[in-house]
């Protein structure tokens, strides 16, 4: 009894310990999961859902990978098009445009189709994100295929573009370039955001030297400012080591100098997973499970003016992919406020058939933009939306992250957030001259 006793205290010495070394975690009690319907959350004030694209009979029934960007005044939404199904040969890259804000929408127009010879080995097209630069806006794009493809024909999966400086004369589709100019052998994630310093990071989803149709996650960056060339592979440890990565389709946020990358975990613990880089994305740690539930599907990561971390997810603990909701963080660390994007009530029924067709809200993509918020999504695979939030809202008051001393100004008193009156060795979120920061 004794052994059993001590072996018992043991395991959940080594859970706690693992939970603790998370470098990110839900706070208790933000989210009830009995509440299949929104998780015990409501809608934070000024709430808004748009419609950019709604299928009809005489239209494409199939969209998904819908992403936002904001250049000179004009909102852009992309998003990979079907007739029917997912990712087959007649998928194709969708772009709608609003002058106003989002209250309109142009109809979907083509960023990008395959050649004929393309067409002729099964590939396909999907949409691979944005890059809004200082002078252009740059659309990326997955040229791909399904594995059995790959194989039959000898192709390779490879990441190109499309560049604007106006957003009405596009360039021809170009290869993205890795640092030996080689292309981008790969699946391009949807995040690419520049750091302060002005390097690009994003991800990658890879092949393996055995096999050209695996989906191996790797973080990538460059010091190119056009993103269009000279990308180079992190230093990535796996938390598994399989035909495919555990570790997928990531987005990311800044926490003081430190970048948290969240990712979906495809083994199905149904939790998000996380790695952190301290070096400007040239490494990262190794990938650890987190106590935020997931529906194994996409993520939305970022920081709002204020500096407060965000989630954008499904977080359910099955393959639901509703609700949608948004987590926060004042710190980066603890997401300790929730609010509903979207819940299951507002789901309407699937209206057509196709492969993939998933029921939900499915893979939410963001940009902070005129004050507010901006949620993409597929709905039921079928219609594209956008669900706006303001950030009057949901802003935390947090002004800027930081380290050392230097935004401690002598002789002004900090308190914490019980405004108790605390020292320059306090660790935590502070207010200064009614102002707050993270100090670490």
């Amino acid at each position: 009894m004794r052994k059993l006793l001590a072996s018992a205290l043991m395991l959940m010495s080594v859970c706690t310990t693992a939970t603790a070394q998370a470098p990110i975690s839900l706070a208790d009690g933000v989210l009830d999961m009995t509440d299949k319907s929104a998780l015990g959350l409501t809608k934070a004030p000024g709430t808004e859902t748009i419609t950019v694209f709604q299928p009809t009979e005489t239209t494409d029934h199939y969209s998904n990978g819908v992403v936002l960007a904001a250049f000179k005044g004009t909102l852009y939404c992309m998003w990979q098009s079907d007739p029917q199904n997912e990712d087959y040969p007649e998928t194709w890259v969708a772009m709608s445009k609003s002058t106003d804000n989002g209250a309109t929408w142009s109809a979907p127009e083509v960023l990008d189709s395959l050649t004929a010879e393309q067409n002729e080995k099964e590939m396909y097209v999907s949409s691979g994100g944005w890059l809004v630069t200082e002078d252009s806006l740059i659309a990326y794009l997955n040229v791909q295929a399904s594995e059995s493809n790959l194989k039959k024909y000898g192709t390779r999966r490879y990441v190109a573009y499309r560049a604007t400086a106006d957003g009405e004369h596009w360039t021809e589709s170009r290869p993205v370039l890795m640092e030996d100019g080689e292309p981008l052998y790969g699946i391009f994630e949807q995040d690419p955001r520049i750091l302060p310093n002005g390097r690009i990071i994003g991800a990658a989803h890879f092949p393996t030297a055995s096999n050209i149709a695996a989906k191996m996650l790797m973080p990538i960056y460059t010091d190119d400012a056009t993103g269009t060339r000279g990308w180079k592979k992190a230093d990535f440890k796996y938390t598994d080591k399989k035909s495919n990565s555990r570790e997928m389709e990531p987005s990311w946020y800044m926490r003081g100098d430190s970048i948290v990358m969240v990712m979906r975990d495809q083994n199905s613990t149904y939790r998000k997973l996380v790695s952190v880089s301290l070096d400007n994305g040239e490494t990262w740690s190794k990938a650890v499970e987190t106590n935020i539930p997931d529906s194994r599907a996409k993520q939305s990561a970022g920081n709002l003016t204020d500096g407060t971390a965000f989630l954008a997810s499904n977080p359910t603990d099955s393959k639901n992919r509703w609700p949608m909701a948004l987590l926060l963080s004042d710190d980066g660390e603890t997401f300790n406020k929730g609010w509903l994007l979207r819940s299951m009530d507002e789901l309407p029924e699937r209206k057509w058939t196709g492969k993939a067709k998933t029921l939900g809200f499915s893979y939410p993509k963001s940009i902070v933009y005129n004050n507010a918020l901006w949620v993409a999504y597929s709905q039921n695979k079928e219609e594209v939306l956008i669900t706006k939030v303001p950030l009057s809202s949901v802003s935390t008051g947090l002004t800027k992250v930081v380290n050392g001393e230097s935004h401690f100004m002598k002789d002004q008193p900090a308190y914490n957030l019980a405004g108790q009156r605390v020292d320059d060795s306090y660790k935590g979120i502070v207010i200064l001259n009614g102002k707050k920061f993270i100090r670490r």
